[in-house]
């Protein structure tokens, strides 16, 4: 079934996510390209605009705009966790979209759940698909993802089958589920445990939203209950150094050696509504999996802090509370008793994990300071791709700013930019430095960027190979 209009009307209900940046602001900037990005001779231009939308077999949405002006590049755009806020689909790119020529699709994803990966990528080439039908096959199509949709862009690389020419990851959940649901469990298990033992949260296998909802606030309540206090303090820095929670969250950036200001920083963060978020979203990735993919038995509590960036502020933190690291650490290595479900691992493994496999070219940005997608998840996925000989396909640039998916206009322009550079020449060259991108965005006058070189820390709770090391 398809609609076919020549104006930007509202087509599905919106709902908006709290703290995901909106498909609107991250795609409009994506798309204000400058003609020289887009060399591609057009391909049987309409007479106007034309917005289509339409329902695969598998039930998912779909929606395209197709400017007047088509140039004859397709972006394929992977949203994030949530569902496709269709209503901004149309308008996200407004004039300029219709000035560049870009056509942009994607679908809202399939099945009963938020976690959508096990039909996501089928259901994004086949969103493109339909587009194709219509308009014709692109000169070029390139995937770009955001959040979520950054693992499945990467996975779209991998299962890539010849559609895509390449790939743009922007905050980018590039480790996958099975990490995710682990350092997450190992931060809210450390929370409960050392600050309140006696308060019995449950943690994994949610029986519904209103069982997950009330655990969320809990873990909230606890860290606000114990944040008074040097040593409540202390504690909540190992769970957010567990959790691999950023040590800057709005405001002026603290100096690297002020573990107060960094601490503040990280208490502000569990004590406002980040349990929220990532407890209910556990439960989308359980009812995903068929149970919970995580544990805490037998893990190493003391080798996560020590292989992890957040050790001297932890360590700091304890001092001055006056409390034994060491005796907390051995605590909850002592009280570990959850379990996974086998199952549950082998279907996130099968759905929402990345091999490294490329088959084009990839860029990924992503803030250092990435509240809800720790940037050591690309420390992960580069050992992953370089486990599987395709480094040289793969460039990943970061930003000083944080926040999750809290880029510029220009970051987002020139990071394209790089990519197209990138497919159409053969060769990265400097095109994706930090240094080089900055200027480019300069010369374009695309507004401020703070791209920087930056070294991702080993991601904190990664299990499934534990032999990679930064």
């Amino acid at each position: 079934m398809i609609a076919m209009s020549s104006h930007r009307s509202t087509v599905f209900p919106v709902r908006k996510r709290h703290l995901i940046g909106t498909l609107a602001a991250v795609v409009a900037a994506m798309m204000s390209l400058t003609t020289a990005a887009a060399t591609a001779a057009p391909a049987a231009p309409a007479a106007t605009a034309q917005h289509y939308t339409g329902v695969l077999a598998d039930g998912a949405t779909w929606v395209a705009d197709v400017p007047a002006n088509y140039n004859g590049t397709i972006l394929l755009f992977s949203h994030g966790f949530g569902p496709l806020i269709a209503a901004n689909q149309p308008g996200y790119a407004g004039d300029v979209l219709q000035r560049e020529g870009y056509a942009v699709v994607g679908s809202s994803y399939s099945g009963n759940t938020w976690w959508a990966l096990a039909s996501a990528v089928n259901d994004q080439f086949g969103a493109l698909e339909a587009l194709e039908k219509i308009i014709g096959q692109a000169d070029q199509t390139y995937a770009i993802g955001q959040s979520m949709g950054g693992l499945v862009s990467s996975l779209e690389n991998e299962r890539n089958g010849g559609r895509l020419d390449g790939v743009l990851t922007t905050c980018g959940l590039v480790a996958g589920g099975v990490n995710l649901n682990n350092y997450q469990l190992d931060g809210e298990y450390a929370l409960n445990q050392l600050l309140e033992p006696q308060t019995d949260v449950k943690l994994v296998n949610f029986a519904d939203s209103t069982e997950a909802a009330a655990s969320a606030a809990a873990l909230t309540s606890i860290a606000q209950r114990n944040s008074d206090t040097p040593q409540g303090r202390a504690r909540i820095a190992l769970a957010a150094a567990l959790l691999n929670a950023p040590k800057w969250l709005t405001g002026p950036e603290p100096a690297p050696q002020d573990y107060a200001a960094q601490q503040a920083q990280q208490v502000q963060l569990l004590t406002g509504g980040l349990f929220n978020f990532i407890v209910t979203g556990r439960l989308q990735i359980e009812l995903a999996a068929g149970g919970n993919s995580s544990f805490t038995v037998g893990v190493k509590y003391r080798s996560r802090l020590r292989d992890s960036g957040y050790l001297n502020l932890v360590k700091a933190a304890y001092r001055s509370a006056g409390l034994d690291l060491g005796d907390d650490l051995a605590a909850l290595e002592r009280n570990a008793d959850i379990t996974a479900d086998p199952a549950a691992i082998a279907q996130l493994k099968a759905s929402s994990h990345a091999t490294g496999r490329l088959t084009v070219p990839q860029l990924n940005i992503h803030n250092i300071e990435d509240q809800l997608v720790p940037v050591q998840q690309e420390n992960w996925y580069a050992h992953q791709v370089a486990d599987a000989g395709r480094s040289r396909l793969l460039r990943q640039v970061y930003t000083t700013s944080p926040g999750h998916c809290n880029f510029t206009s220009g970051e987002l322009i020139v990071a394209l930019h790089a990519l197209i550079h990138r497919v159409r020449s053969g060769h990265w060259g400097d095109s994706a430095d930090p240094a080089v991108l900055n200027a480019a965005a300069s010369a374009g006058n695309y507004g401020p960027t703070a791209f920087a070189p930056y070294r991702p820390a080993r991601l904190g709770g990664a299990r499934i190979y534990p032999h990679h090391r930064s």
